[in-house]
């Protein structure tokens, strides 16, 4: 009988965030089934304890949904809600009933009521309901208008499909369709059932994007057997006060709440999964204890059984250390080499999926461990880490294999005794006393830089007694910069053009080659020129002029462009007035609201840097400078300088952010810094036109 678990459970559902889509990789079930199969010999003891998917076949059955609810007279009437003033609309009623398994068959049935209060509010008709291709199916869809008057106008349209997100190996789909007759005043309805393949986690999420007049949520979970034994695990962030899910006689977990308040959104927030009130249901094998250490401790044993059964090969390791370095070569040199090489090696985990590919992947061999890494020539991300650590130690280095969690969904917190959120693999390497941190199964990482949503977050360094908890590295803001160098010239009629460098380091250019992996040169040439008119506030003319170097990770990514900006300077009078600074479309709103709900984050530190040369049309003169801008906030940094070189000005700006998470009520100071930096911003160059422009 095969394995229906599989190691680490529960991946992150991907996202977007205000700066980019996704970027980490969440994967797909069947990926990590793939992967767990690829290595069974060394995950046996791991497949023991950690539940990742359920692999059960869904099999035709009746559907019995929750149908549609009684018309509530006052419903109707209603034409405004108290607790969410000014709502264009609200969710009356809101029901998800989830069922793990019952005859084999794992589905969740959904159903939403709600009240269209204004105008504004008729866009919520459209609907859409997204799934993850291949992993679940929308079914089932019923959807119905209840005019004011009581008439019932039943949906008999078409369900479109559309893709709302697809790279690698994840497509999100949405199931679409648009209600009519929805006016002010009408309440709309609409159920269907989301189909599984699968039922590792299910979670409760309370906050919508409307406020929830009342909701209810219940789960029957997966029945264990003798075959198959596993345990439901559950955990709760930030509920109302006096609700929990409770479980029933008949092993039903049930929840009730109302009113609550819809979700907002700010500049620069956590992930909304770590803000929302939610409960989340997880399945676990063989691990049922309440206390979190003798938890962790076992759950460090057994992974750490699995990976040193999976990198046993010595030698093999050592042939193939001699393969990659001399004997002579300084450590670093040593740890540098055996880096490279395994970033040469074939990663499948950022291949596109295509039916030929899918094919002739199912008939590649299965690496069972690194020696079969190494002699067939690819592996996932995780496999190639772990052939990182496998080398590195068999070139005489003190290495250890970490779990730890991404924070690009999530925080990690041990106490919830969720193993599925140490979701991913790195590398701690001690050179010259220091503790160093790879993963060079991580597309265009570069040497000793975990992904950003790796940085800075726990992570448990495996060993034999259960593991010893560490927190990664934060690189400093000096290391992930953008730096924009500009010659330009002013003619005299107001347009500045010239030449344009941006220098994308450490993690901007580590998120520029990995957004562009799969793009071709037409969209990543779009993709750079985009990045720099959308800095600068009015309409510009930027033209990629070289071939940037998109696969060296140890590369800063340079692109040179051939810059115009119309009409970049206005008239005062019979003097003209130039922008002190030019790429600040970026700053020019951010924390403009007076107040803040929640805390402030930025993802890594990083610098921008610009400084542009602008030579003035002949016999243009400097009438006035302003004074600049220096400013420390410690965690931020603003500083603004322009220089009179008699026929070129200098103009340089610098902002620095240097940290991850700021609470809310530093929001004050913060947003202060931010007007000061608008305010130096919007400064300005008097120029004195020369003789013969000032007579035209």
């Amino acid at each position: 009988m095969k394995n229906k678990f599989c190691c680490n459970p529960e991946r992150p559902a991907p996202g977007t965030d205000r700066r980019r889509l996704l970027r980490s990789d969440p994967g797909m079930a069947r990926d990590a089934h793939r992967r767990c199969c690829a290595t069974v010999s060394a995950v046996d003891s791991l497949c023991a304890l950690i539940v990742l998917v359920f692999l059960i076949c869904c099999p035709d059955s009746l559907w019995a949904g929750i149908g549609f609810q009684p018309v509530n007279p006052d419903e109707l009437k209603m034409t405004s809600e108290p607790l969410a003033p000014g709502a264009p609309a609200i969710i009356l009623y809101r029901q998800v009933d989830r069922d793990d398994g019952s005859g084999g068959h794992i589905h969740e049935d959904n159903y939403l009521r709600i009240k269209i209060l204004t105008e504004e509010g008729r866009k919520y008709a459209n609907i859409e309901v997204p799934f993850l291709k291949g992993a679940e199916e929308v079914v089932h869809i019923e959807a119905r208008t209840i005019k004011p008057n009581g008439t019932i106008v039943d949906f008999d349209g078409r369900v479109f499909e559309k893709s709302i997100f697809k790279a690698r190996r994840i497509n999100y789909l949405a199931k679409t369709f648009t209600l009519s007759a929805v006016d002010p005043g009408c309440i709309i309805e609409y159920l269907y059932t989301l189909d599984l393949q699968h039922a590792y986690a299910s979670h409760w999420i309370l906050n919508e994007e409307l406020f929830t007049k009342s909701a209810r949520f219940s789960l029957k979970p997966y029945r264990s057997s003798v075959y198959l034994p596993v345990s439901l695990r559950w955990s709760w962030q930030n509920l109302p006060t006096g609700v929990e899910p409770t479980q029933g006689p008949d092993r039903i977990y049930r929840m009730e709440v109302s009113n609550v308040l819809a979700f907002q959104t700010e500049d620069f927030i956590p992930p909304a999964s770590e803000l929302k009130a939610r409960v989340d249901f997880v399945y676990e094998s063989g691990v049922s204890m309440g206390d979190p250490d003798m938890y962790w401790q076992l759950i460090g044993k057994n992974w750490n059984d699995a990976l040193e059964k999976f990198i046993g090969k010595p030698r093999a390791m050592e042939g193939a250390v001699a393969q990659i370095v001399s004997p002579s070569d300084a450590p670093e040199v040593k740890l540098r080499k055996i880096y490279e090489r395994v970033q040469h090696v074939r990663n499948t985990s950022f291949e596109l999926r295509k039916t030929e590919q899918e094919i002739k992947r199912e008939k590649e061999k299965l690496d069972e461990n690194v020696e079969d890494v190494w002699k067939h020539g690819y592996g996932d991300k995780w496999q190639l880490n772990w052939l990182f650590l496998a080398l590195v130690r068999a070139a005489g280095f003190e290495a250890y294999g970490c779990w730890i969690s991404s924070r690009a969904e999530y925080f990690f917190t041990k106490k919830t005794m969720q193993s599925g959120h140490l979701n991913e693999t790195a590398v701690l390497v001690k050179l010259n006393g220091q503790d160093l941190y790879f993963n060079p199964g991580a597309e265009f990482a570069p040497f000793g830089m975990l992904n950003w949503s790796e940085t800075g977050t726990p992570g448990l360094r495996l060993d034999n007694t259960g593991g010893t908890w560490i927190r990664t590295t934060l690189p400093k803001s000096s290391e992930s910069t953008i730096q924009r160098t500009g010659r330009m010239k002013l003619s005299e009629n107001g347009d500045l053009e010239g030449k344009l460098t941006v220098t994308y380091t450490g993690l901007e250019a580590m998120y520029h080659r990995e957004s562009a992996i799969h793009a071709d040169e037409v969209a990543r040439t779009k993709m750079l020129e985009d990045g720099v008119t959308g800095q600068i506030p009015v309409a510009t003319e930027a033209k990629l002029t070289n071939h940037p170097d998109w696969n060296n990770p140890e590369a800063p990514l340079v692109a040179e462009f051939d810059l115009k900006i119309p009409n970049w300077t206005s008239n005062a009078g019979k003097r003209v007035v130039l922008p002190a600074a030019v790429f600040v479309a970026h700053e020019k709103h951010i924390f403009e609201h007076a107040h803040r709900v929640y805390p402030i984050y930025f993802e890594y530190p990083y610098e921008k840097i610009d400084e542009i040369t602008v030579a003035l049309p002949a016999g243009w003169q400097v009438s006035n400078l302003p004074p600049g801008e220096s400013l420390d906030g410690h965690v931020v940094r603003y500083s603004l300088k322009v220089e009179n070189n008699q026929e070129t000005l200098h103009l340089t700006r610098k902002l620095t952010i240097d940290f991850l998470l700021l609470e809310q009520k530093y929001y004050a100071a913060l947003r202060n810094f931010f007007q000061t930096v608008r305010t130096g911003d919007e400064e300005q160059i008097l120029l004195q036109p020369g003789t013969a422009s000032a007579s035209n």
